[in-house]
């Protein structure tokens, strides 16, 4: 059982930067894979980026590519999400995620989520 709770949603301007973070509780985070979703208004929730348990791995969806950096610190039981160059269209609720590893949770089989953080984008 993972438990998760992020932060440092907000609000930003285009073009800007923001740093979400997702601690996480239970003496096995080192092991899961981690991930960042998010849900705009009116869409599905969408995958945005993933780091497999030792960061050797990492994955982008292709709207973030560039922009975003997923990272993870193992010691103190975090992942981050570094969000550059901002633009209106990241506007979304971005939730944190844990699965055993990042193909299951590319696909969102078997995901632990956390209660979402809300970021807005001005334009």
């Amino acid at each position: 059982q993972v438990q998760l709770v992020e932060s440092g949603g907000g609000l930003g301007q285009a073009g800007g930067s923001l740093r979400l973070s997702c601690a996480a509780s239970g003496r096995t985070f080192s092991s899961y894979a981690m991930g960042w979703f998010r849900q705009g208004p009116g869409k599905e929730r969408e995958f945005v980026a993933a780091i497999s348990w030792s960061g050797g791995s990492i994955y982008y969806a292709d709207s973030v590519k560039g922009r975003f950096t997923i990272s993870r610190d193992n010691a103190k039981n975090t992942v981050y999400l570094q969000m550059n160059s901002l633009k209106p269209e990241d506007t979304a609720v971005y939730y944190c995620a844990a699965a055993r590893t990042t193909g299951p949770l590319v696909r969102s089989e078997g995901v632990y989520w956390g209660q979402g953080t809300q970021v807005t984008v001005s334009s």
